[in-house]
């Protein structure tokens, strides 16, 4: 689920059970759902209306108590994948996992005429949709997740690591370490160049989408008509200019939440691919061209996932290509403008005929969607085939025709495949 505030996604929260049922073939265990997540729990573990402390696929939990105590956690060595049961011809997925509060040692508190809430074992007070993912220690389980989420070093850490005997020595640095004035003034004798990072540009917003599970309200659908695209599994990447003076520019070029600020600056990857993409596409020479030709314009930015060769377990050739799925730009004394799927392909093949680029926007699959009743069912509709090379996609991502707003689908049968 994302976080409204971060824009981050959050791997663990309070949750409440809405339904519960039966599953064919299977004595001792049942079939929860918590928002559109359906999850297997033992049989009478939970009943509609309780609370629960439910983690998301991708994740991994530490080794400790309670995770320790459960056999099937040790089992699968702490990691939350999309799991399939089924007897006698009946399919049934589990994704997450759904954990009671009393395994915490927390109880849940009811109160007449008043919010439910749970009472950890220090009397922390956690309400329904809280998040846990720091509380809970909870991580992803995917090496590079972990990498791409992590936040840039603080460049006073960086400043301290250097001068660790000082600071233990002298109370007086400690004291002014403690102050945001005092941070400023040591950093003015005792920080280096190096201990800058260059900060997330403020005028982007991060691209992760929120799954369907996790929007419930959605459905049943109605008349309002969507565009699809083919969600493409690979690595986010962003960039970005604001308008300045020609020789005063400068691209940005980052990763889903890293900013590369040198051209050799290392990622996750054996090469850094977001900088290899920006040289590959032109993306420089392109984002200035937009600015040149609109001088009102005040940022140009361009979204995209990058697949292909070493990048994420479906492979769709050896090369590293780049799908933009975003083109957002922002003009004077307007709100910014997030392109729908359609104008975008229209904008790319513009830029290339004057450019002579080959940028490349993802598939569009279908322009006048109309969401079916339930989840389950578009669950099914984001299965399929990949446009790119025929092979399994890994899901669709529908945005609205003013282009404000999206959310994803990712297929199951695909989660099953490439992240079981």
């Amino acid at each position: 689920m994302l976080n409204s505030q971060t824009g981050a996604r959050e791997l663990a929260y309070v949750c409440q059970v809405l339904k519960i049922e039966p599953m064919v073939g299977y004595d001792n265990l049942e079939l929860a759902t918590i928002n559109g997540w359906t999850c297997v729990v033992g049989k009478g573990d939970f009943h509609v209306g309780d609370f629960g402390i439910y983690f998301e696929i991708d994740s991994k939990l530490p080794e400790v108590e309670p995770f320790t105590n459960s056999a099937a956690i040790v089992k699968y060595h702490f990691k939350i994948k999309t799991q399939k049961f089924g007897r006698g011809g009946i399919k049934y997925i589990s994704q997450g996992l759904l954990m009671h509060p009393r395994e915490f040692g927390w109880k849940e508190i009811k109160e007449e005429n008043k919010e439910t809430y749970l009472i950890g074992e220090r009397g922390e007070q956690f309400y329904l949709g809280d998040f846990l993912t720091q509380t809970l220690g909870i991580t992803y389980y995917e090496p590079e997740d972990n990498a791409r989420k992590a936040k840039p070093a603080d460049k006073y850490k960086l400043m301290c690591a250097r001068h660790q005997n000082l600071f233990k020595k002298y109370k007086f640095f400690r004291w002014l370490y403690s102050k945001i004035w005092g941070k400023k003034l040591l950093f003015v004798f005792l920080g280096k160049k190096r201990d800058k990072r260059q900060s997330w540009p403020a005028w982007v917003s991060k691209t992760d989408e929120e799954r369907v599970q996790n929007q419930p309200w959605r459905f049943p659908g109605d008349d309002t008509e969507w565009i699809a695209t083919e969600k493409i599994d690979g690595s986010s990447s962003t960039f970005t200019m604001r308008q300045a003076k020609p020789k005063k520019r400068k691209l940005l070029v980052c990763s889903r939440n890293v900013v590369f600020d040198k051209p050799d600056a290392k990622c996750f990857y054996e090469t850094n691919i977001y900088t290899e993409m920006a040289e590959k596409y032109d993306i420089e020479r392109v984002l200035n061209y937009i600015l040149d030709t609109c001088l009102n314009l005040e940022f140009i930015t361009i979204q995209g996932e990058i697949y292909g060769g070493n990048i994420q377990k479906r492979k769709y050739g050896d090369e590293h290509k780049l799908a933009i799925f975003n083109i957002i730009t922002k003009f004077k004394d307007k709100e910014p403008t997030r392109y729908n799927p359609v104008h975008m392909h229209e904008f790319i093949d513009s830029i290339n005929n004057k450019l002579g680029t080959h940028l490349e926007g993802v598939p569009v699959i279908n322009e006048h969607f109309k969401l079916p009743e339930t989840c389950e069912e578009l669950l099914e509709i984001a299965n399929g085939k990949s446009v790119i090379d025929g092979g399994m996609r890994e899901g669709l991502v529908f945005r609205s025709q003013d282009g404000s707003d999206s959310f994803k689908a990712v297929s199951n049968d695909f989660l099953l495949k490439y992240h079981s």
